[in-house]
């Protein structure tokens, strides 16, 4: 019999076939449903279980971080027991020999320095006649006003001892770890002192790059990890100085020996023992109260 010859469907069998079409559609709507239903139960697991990993490793790594620091510990060579690391003409840098610190060692604290009166930190006394000035300045990495320092002088200052003018020491210390949520300003100088100790020619690279990537106040900081690829990227490997927390007694110690030396923030800088910012240089630029100095010398 050909197509046009079947018997059209009964109106009875036309109801029954558009229900089980019904039928078939709101049970695959109900399959599709359920599916996505489990989808989203599941979606919501893996959500879950990231948040709560991403949480712990937070945790672990401010828990590190803010772990207790031991009150002794060895030195850097290469950085002085002032705290300080000179650098000279080019990638010099004055050697000296790694030793051990105490906290305890720490004298008491002195006054802040008034206005005309010498800096009380120590090793800051007036280069000997016919040698090079000798500038001390006290940074904090994550002090927003030392990297304007350092963007406003730190040219002219490597200028200088390039020429031979000046002995240029730098001494990083942790004033601002209240700062941050890891202890960014300990962590910092701790890697810093890395760099002397092993790769005392790529100091100066690396500190420009730690200000260059300066982290904002309030913030985490800078990782370790980010702060080992700051020393790679510079020609230094610190991973497992950094791992090991080598230097951070260290940093302990010249932190609160600046402060018992009179250090009361970041920068600080003194020149041939006057301290910038007290007596007449109080209103005065940096560079001018450097400059002073530098003519000084001339003349003497």
């Amino acid at each position: 019999m050909s197509p046009s010859n079947q018997p059209r469907p009964t109106k009875a069998e036309r109801t029954a076939a558009a229900r089980e079409k019904a039928r078939q559609i709101r049970e695959a709507q109900l399959k599709r449903e359920k599916r996505n239903k489990l989808l989203l139960r599941w979606g919501v697991v893996v959500a879950l279980v990231a948040v709560i990993a991403i949480v712990a490793i937070v945790i672990t790594t401010t828990m590190r971080s803010n772990a207790p620091i031991a009150d002794s510990g060895a030195s850097p060579a290469n950085m002085n027991s002032n705290g300080g690391i000179t650098l000279g003409k080019g990638t010099a840098v004055t050697a000296q020999p790694a030793s051990n610190v105490n906290v305890a060692s720490v004298p008491t604290p002195s006054t802040q320095p008034t206005q005309g009166q010498a800096a009380n930190a120590p090793g800051t006394e007036a280069a000997a006649k016919g040698q090079p000035a000798k500038v001390v300045v006290y940074v904090d990495f994550i002090c927003p006003i030392c990297h304007q320092f350092e963007q406003t002088y730190g040219q002219k200052l490597t200028d200088l001892r390039n020429a031979g003018q000046i002995t240029l020491e730098y001494r990083p210390i942790a004033f601002l770890d209240r700062n941050s949520t890891t202890n960014y300003s300990s962590r910092a100088a701790a890697a810093a002192a890395c760099v002397a100790n092993s790769n005392p020619d790529k100091y100066s690279d690396f500190f420009t790059k730690l200000y260059d990537q300066q982290p904002a106040e309030g913030s985490a900081g800078l990782s370790d990890q980010q702060l080992k690829d700051i020393a790679s990227s510079v020609g230094a490997d610190i991973s497992k100085c950094v791992d090991d927390k080598t230097y951070r007694p260290w940093v302990k110690y010249t932190t609160q020996l600046a402060t018992s030396s009179g250090v009361t923030g970041t920068p600080t800088a003194i020149v041939d023992g006057k301290q910038w910012g007290i007596g007449d240089s109080a209103n005065q630029a940096f560079d001018a109260f450097l400059q002073a100095d530098l003519d000084a010398r001339a003349k003497a």
